[in-house]
């Protein structure tokens, strides 16, 4: 069950906390959602907290504190742990997988000399022969056994998990968007869609790269640029004169312009915030501020005082600009035929890993995805990563009978065959969890499968992040969780103000990039050359995808319709997927604004 503020405050009532401030069940609650824990759990962890301290008051003030001494820091240690256990697992698979797999040949030929020749023929026949009666659902999709997820070909002890296939709510709308009343969620199945990069050739990132070579000062270069560009855009925009240095003396009121850091190697927090210049860095004090909202690596504008050249006393401050829109004329890019003929109304299906629930290695829910498909045969499907999930407990402990990029294949080859008579366009973007693709951001797009010729036009491997052109309609998308990273360093004031994900959503947009946080989450491995090239917005786009494991939402925010569809499984029940019916603007209002939307998130 989702968390409420209804139960931190029943919670609270419990252990007698009394509260002046109505925004401290906000702040809890916020705290639940960035930190994953259930309102007993948060308000244990209070009371723990202030009663080692003399029972302070329970206020803005000490629960920033509180975050910043106990949350953060089980973060930390769960995400150092974690770390530790992947890399120990990563050199057990490297070095030691020829072995693993000879090692298990031998047993089960072993095994094999001890089973009777009946029992050998009934278990091949019931793998491989065509006689073995199909599912129903199988044979209602005319789809071959073949070309589904077999689960004992990935595991010999796959079972279906019990609390995904006893779900009642499947199908249940649990958010809605625009105008739904009357909406038909039927498409027309891929009809005159096209899609393609927005950026140029040049710009998009189609192939494997080198990475791990990048140098410190290669680093600070892109950093520096990256301060720079934005820089500019908020001079122009607030008509600035000049930035003077950050740490240069000034009696009078200046504007300095650097990236947000923290002065610790602890989280961030209002006494510990540093402006980073180009070469120098100075505290800021943001007592003066009204209202502020600060993550690390965000470039920001600051107007203030610094008397003694040590202390930046801010006054005003200007945190971005977003991107205009995109416009086929002001990148002279023609319109192309397709494009133009294509249908004004088209249905896009989207979706997030993992396919699998996490006591089960079968691909139910990917299977009931299909079934979804075939049945609304939307115009596109954007299907996000993990597709082998380098976390599910039978990936991590090589529990499987085939390689990662075979059970990789057989998911591309379900899929995509499954999905044939829907007609829909596939886009596969990765994620950073799956196992057997490289993990580096940006990360290339898939490449260890070949599409038959009959789906070349409708199958789709793009990068992550990618920004698309979908019929005059730009998609932004990422399968990073940027909102879940953000959440747990940014700070802001006053408390209760502004949710959480529309600031981290204005943050995106403003700072221009599908990751602004500097420096990165710890399971992120950024390579600055490519992200400079790749992973920066050419525009504010149209919708922009971002799934997290935080809570699905559909917002507008600055003019895009940003999307969290949740995940298809959420451990061992069932997630949620997001649909979108998207109009073009056509005749003189084509340039007026965007396109209208209309979404909904749904139970799988």
């Amino acid at each position: 069950m989702p968390v409420t503020a209804e139960a931190i405050e029943a919670e609270l009532a419990t252990f007698d906390l009394d509260y002046e401030d109505r925004g401290v069940v906000a702040t809890l609650l916020e705290y639940c959602m960035c930190y994953r824990l259930m309102e007993e759990a948060i308000v244990d962890e209070w009371f723990a907290f202030s009663t080692t301290r003399g029972n302070i008051a329970l206020d803005s003030h000490n629960l920033e504190l509180f975050e910043h001494e106990v949350l953060s820091k089980k973060v930390n240690k769960a995400r150092s742990q974690a770390a530790r256990k992947n890399a120990r697992a990563v050199m057990k698979d490297a070095d030691t997988l020829e072995e693993l797999v000879q090692v298990e040949e031998e047993e089960e030929s072993l095994l094999d000399s001890y089973t009777t020749p009946a029992k050998m023929v009934a278990q091949k026949r019931a793998l491989t022969t065509p006689e073995n009666v199909r599912p129903k659902r199988t044979a209602s999709l005319g789809r071959s056994p073949h070309l589904l997820f077999s689960p004992a070909s990935f595991s010999p002890s796959a079972t279906p998990s019990q609390k995904y296939g006893s779900r009642t709510n499947r199908g249940e709308v649990v958010v809605s968007f625009g105008g739904v009343q009357g909406v038909d969620w039927r498409g027309a199945g891929g009809h005159g869609v096209s899609v393609r990069p927005l950026t140029s050739p040049e710009e998009t990132l189609t192939h494997r790269y080198k990475y791990m070579f990048q140098k410190q000062l290669d680093i600070r270069e892109v950093l520096t640029f990256r301060i720079e560009s934005l820089g500019k855009a908020l001079k122009d925009h607030y008509q600035i004169e000049e930035f003077r240095p950050v740490a240069l003396p000034a009696q009078d009121t200046v504007t300095v312009l650097g990236q947000v850091g923290c002065d610790s190697n602890g989280k961030l927090n209002s006494k510990s915030v540093v402006l980073r210049g180009d070469r120098e860095q100075v505290p800021v004090d943001l007592s003066e501020l009204k209202e502020y909202s600060l993550f690390p690596g965000q470039v920001v504008a600051l107007e203030g005082i610094n008397s003694t050249g040590r202390c930046v006393v801010a006054s005003s401050l200007h945190q971005g600009v977003p991107l205009p829109p995109h416009t086929p004329m002001s990148q002279s890019e023609p319109e192309l035929e397709t494009e133009s003929a294509a249908p004004d109304q088209q249905l896009v299906l989207v979706a997030c890993g993992p396919y699998t629930t996490s006591d089960s290695i079968t691909y139910d829910p990917m299977m009931d995805l299909i079934d979804v498909i075939n049945k609304s045969q939307p115009d596109v499907c954007i299907l996000l990563g993990p597709f082998v999930d380098s976390k599910h407990e039978q990936v991590e402990n090589c529990q499987l009978i085939k390689t990662f990029e075979e059970v990789f294949k057989h998911c591309m080859k379900g899929i995509i065959d499954g999905t044939r008579g829907s007609g829909a366009h596939l886009i596969f973007v990765p994620s950073l969890r799956d196992v057997h693709h490289d993990c580096v951001y940006p990360q290339p797009p898939f490449r260890c499968f070949q599409t038959a010729p009959e789906d070349e036009q409708r199958v789709h491997f793009v990068s992550d992040p990618c920004t698309l052109n979908v019929n005059g309609v730009v998609f932004g998308l990422t399968s990073t969780d940027v909102l879940f990273h953000m959440g747990a360093e940014e700070i802001s004031s006053p408390p209760g103000g502004v949710d959480r994900f529309t600031r981290i959503l204005k943050h995106i947009l403003t700072q221009r990039s599908y990751y602004p946080l500097y420096p990165p989450a710890e399971e992120m491995n950024l390579d600055y050359e490519a992200f400079q090239m790749f992973a920066q917005l050419p525009a504010t786009p149209d919708v922009l995808l971002v799934p997290s494991e935080l809570r699905y939402f559909v917002k507008d925010v600055l003019g895009c319709v940003c999307v969290n569809p949740g995940r298809l499984t959420k451990g061992q029940v069932g997630g949620t997927f997001a649909r979108l019916r998207v109009q073009r603007p056509r005749g003189p209002d084509a340039e007026q604004g965007g396109p209208c939307v209309t979404a909904q998130v749904v139970k799988i």
